[in-house]
């Protein structure tokens, strides 16, 4: 045997050594109004002989569990017997309590006989009054099996630990009930267990049986959804007293050792199976010559077995690694101690199932008082809440619907109660147990939620498994953890490393292998402008396009950096400058022509057009400021209008300066009357700026310029549009025109007196502006980016500056440095000289200078001289 129990049982099989214990079917029964069936595995096995007979095989190997069971079944039906609830009816209960040795074939015979003898019960016989219930079975198979003969005639069968989730249907099994959750909520609970710890690559140890195979169907169905691969699935025999159970654990050990990458084991196995699994892991793994250290494993093990530390053998805790179960909730064990210290007191006699059992016991010549002594005593140590709730809830289930039939009538009677009734009244009825109000669900469960507890040993020899980490609530699905150091291991349990892969970090995902598991998969690097910010990610993700962008393998977007010629840009600081000292300069020139208005200069330069080209100069410059900065739709509308008309007032004002040039000292005397009543300086600055004015509004409206943005790989540069690049040439080809015609007019008249001549500076000065903008043309059609901007305003500025340095600078030098060339008498005097050197003849309002050669008069009205003689 791979274990020794002190129990009465035990003890009988410890006198038999080295053999095989036949023991025939244990039965117990007390009277009662109504009786109770309770079909509980007090022994693990049958030893099936080779017979054709359909007879009862002897049972072998005692399980302290299904007698622990047995015995709080007897004490709940007699604290109800002692309850208000049927004691105010004159009712009680009674039992038939029978061992089916975790064998199908045994447990079909004992409810035959309990079909049979309800339907023909004799009068006045023992077991004469009819059964209304039937408690159990332990295991699924037998639960599965047994239900079907029940229903039959509607004899409510209420488990304590079938789980399948087979049962809970109704069409098939409409007299089954349980009052614990079925395994749905079991497997989705350890699937979410797995989730929450990280755990994806896990085994599973099952049994084959409807209990096993319910189990896994359930675990492989809900497994998948949240990313959990099963490497491997170990089915053993469901009992082990087959002959192909000893191959099939090998093998199952065997594979675990061979995935030495699967750290978790799910088990849904029974606590015999799980007992010889752990000797044959032993066993294999010393003789390979290794370490028990390859056994260890977290074990995620189910209510059939979570409970039952005896499983490990001769292995320590260190040895198999972590434990983590998963059991039914826990109540109150006061009553059951209680019980069991009567019976330790010798209060079993009168106790008619302990009394067969003593009497079985007084045949072997066993000393009696030690022997029952030491059997209540290893009762008491493997005693756990959640096998006891269950089979106690089961029996306050059965007497609170009991009472609710004999209210109305007389139990008493022989068949005064029938089974149906019983079973209505469970699905109807709620039952108090513990001070807590329970009832049946539509389909027969009570889903009271698991505890999860962890192993514990203190002396790296006993294991405590009563230790609760975790609760797990079915309504919400998810675990609430206890406080404490045991609770603190089991959440260390999540530096366990239990995948087929490491994990991927962020900045890759996952490429599943062809033909293996999705669980196993390579980490591939997200590519450019994807990213992935979690582990283990199945695809990377896609960073906006428009707004951001990412290297390849990162783990975040960054945002693209917009980009603009701005403010604190060092370039834009230079030209910013210029354009403040040209508004500077502007502004001091003109100050300066207002307070000298009255000389020659002044009025050789323009006189008040002088004024209103400096005005223009200052609007130019403004125009080159509304380059830099961020663009708005507004500043990119104004920069170009502001520009076009103020420097085609500029242009237009030097043109009018060229053509007066030309009547004073180019044309033929005889056209200067009539040209001089054509030329109106005012009207012709007014209709060049009127034509440039409507074309600017015609863009404007038709397609004006606005803001946009430009979407680089990493960067977003922010720039104007200018709308219709049409009517953008149109605007600059105008002024260029201008300009020509000005270049042009200035050329002719380069060889008049120097002293008062603009026209080579202004034909260097138009010629420095069309030099200037035929190279801005290539120029800005193929630049892009931050200084497309700068382009134009450097173009802008060297306009501008033109026109301030030729137009302007040369006659603030003479009015601060030479003045006495600022005076009437000089400038007559210059052209006296200029007409000397010609030969020719000066007139002056009237006056005229004679000499030889040709005949030349050159009118100085344009000049605004006053009438005087050289």
């Amino acid at each position: 045997m791979a274990w020794v129990s002190p129990l009465i049982f035990i003890t009988i099989m410890l006198k038999i050594k080295d053999t095989v214990e036949e023991t025939r079917v244990a039965r117990a029964t007390a009277p009662g109004d109504v009786i109770i069936v309770g079909l509980f595995s007090i022994h693990e096995g049958i030893d099936k002989k080779n017979t054709s007979a359909p007879e009862q095989q002897p049972c072998i190997r005692f399980d302290i569990r299904g007698l622990i069971r047995s015995l709080a079944m007897i004490n709940a039906i007699e604290l109800m017997n002692q309850a208000p609830l049927l004691t105010r009816l004159n009712v009680t209960l009674g039992y038939h309590i029978v061992d089916y040795c975790a064998d199908d074939s045994t447990a079909l015979r004992a409810t035959e006989s309990i079909v049979q003898r309800d339907q023909c019960h004799t009068p006045n016989a023992t077991h004469s009054q009819p059964v209304v219930a039937v408690i159990g079975a332990a295991f699924s198979e037998t639960s599965i099996a047994i239900a079907r003969q029940l229903t039959l005639r509607m004899i409510p069968q209420i488990s304590y630990s079938s789980t399948a989730a087979i049962l809970s249907d109704k069409s098939r099994f409409p007299a089954f009930m349980r009052t614990i959750p079925n395994d749905e909520h079991q497997t989705a609970a350890m699937v979410g267990l797995l989730h929450a710890y990280a755990w994806s690559w896990v085994g599973i140890i099952t049994t084959d049986g409807d209990y096993g195979r319910s189990a896994l169907d359930n675990f492989m169905s809900q497994a998948p959804e949240k990313g959990i691969c099963v490497a491997f699935r170990s089915v053993l025999p469901q009992s082990v007293t087959r002959k192909e159970v000893i191959p099939a654990i090998s093998h199952a050990a065997r594979t675990i050792l061979q995935n030495p990458k699967v750290q978790v084991i799910v088990s849904f196995a029974s606590p015999s199976l799980m007992t010889y699994l752990y000797q044959e892991l032993k066993n294999q793994t010393l003789n390979a010559g290794q370490s028990l250290k390859s056994i260890r494993r977290v074990w995620l093990a189910s209510d059939s077995w979570s409970s039952s530390s005896f499983v490990k053998g001769n292995l320590t805790l260190s040895d198999i690694g972590h434990v983590v179960g998963f059991t039914f909730k826990n109540g109150d064990l006061s009553s059951f101690s209680d019980y069991l210290s009567r019976l330790k007191a010798g209060g079993h006699r009168n106790n008619p199932f302990l009394q067969e059992l003593h009497f079985q016991l007084s045949s072997k010549d066993s000393g009696d008082m030690d022997l029952v002594s030491s059997a209540v005593e290893s009762l008491q140590e493997h005693s756990h809440a959640n096998t006891i709730l269950s089979t106690e809830m089961a029996v306050s289930a059965v007497a609170k619907a009991v009472a609710c039939v004999c209210q109305s009538r007389d139990c008493k009677a022989p068949s005064a109660v029938q089974p149906w009734e019983v079973l209505n009244a469970l699905l109807m009825e709620d039952f108090t147990f513990q001070n807590k109000s329970y009832k049946f669900d539509s389909s027969g469960d009570i889903n009271t939620g698991y505890d999860v507890i962890l192993w514990r040993s203190d002396d790296n020899v006993s294991i405590l498994v009563d230790d609760i980490v975790a609760e797990y609530h079915l309504s919400t699905n998810n675990f609430t953890y206890t406080n404490g150091s045991t609770s603190q291991r089991f959440l260390d349990l999540k530096k366990t490393f239990s995948k087929c892969s490491n994990s991927c970090i962020p900045g890759e995902f996952k490429k599943t292998m062809e033909g293996q598991h999705t669980c196993c998969y390579e980490c591939i690097r997200c590519a450019e402008n994807y990213f992935s910010n979690r582990t283990d990610m199945d695809s990377c993700l896609s960073c906006d396009a428009d707004t951001q962008w990412s290297p390849a393998g990162s783990s975040r977007c960054e945002a693209k950096e917009l980009l603009f010629f701005s403010w604190e840009h060092g370039f834009a600081m230079v030209l910013l400058g210029f354009c403040g000292l040209g508004i500077i300069l502007a502004l001091l020139v003109s100050a300066l022509f207002l307070h000298q208005r009255e000389t020659p200069v002044v009025k050789a330069g323009g006189g008040p057009l002088s004024q209103v080209i400096l005005f223009s100069l200052v609007m130019s410059y403004i125009s080159a400021i509304l380059f830099v900065g961020r663009p708005s739709s507004l500043q990119c509308k104004a920069r170009q209008v502001l520009y076009g008309i103020s420097f085609t007032i500029c242009v237009s004002c030097i043109l009018v300066k060229t053509l007066q040039i030309l009547l004073a000292f180019q044309l033929n005397p005889e056209l200067q009357g009539t040209l001089q009543r054509i030329f109106q300086p005012y009207v012709i600055v007014s209709v060049c700026v009127s034509l440039q004015t409507v074309t600017c509004i015609c863009w404007l409206f038709i397609k004006s310029p606005f803001n946009y943005i430009i979407s680089n790989p990493t960067t977003l540069l922010e720039d104007c549009h200018e709308g219709s690049y049409l009517a953008l040439g149109a605007m600059l080809g105008y002024i260029a025109l201008l300009a020509l015609v000005c270049f042009i007019c200035a050329f002719k008249g380069r060889k008049l007196p120097q002293q008062y001549n603009e026209g080579q500076f202004i034909t260097f000065s138009m010629l420095l502006y069309l030099i200037s903008w035929l190279l801005f043309i290539p120029i800005y059609v193929t630049t892009s980016g931050v200084y497309l901007p700068a382009v134009e305003m450097v173009v802008i500025l060297i306009s501008n500056y033109g026109i301030l340095s030729c137009h302007f600078f040369p006659k603030c030098y003479i009015i601060l440095f030479k003045k006495e060339q600022n005076t009437k008498q000089a400038f007559r005097k210059e052209l006296y000289e200029y007409s000397r050197r010609h030969n020719g003849c000066v007139c002056v309002w009237g006056s005229s200078v004679s000499g030889t050669g040709s005949h030349q008069s050159i009118s100085v009205s344009s000049l605004s001289l006053p009438q005087a003689h050289p």
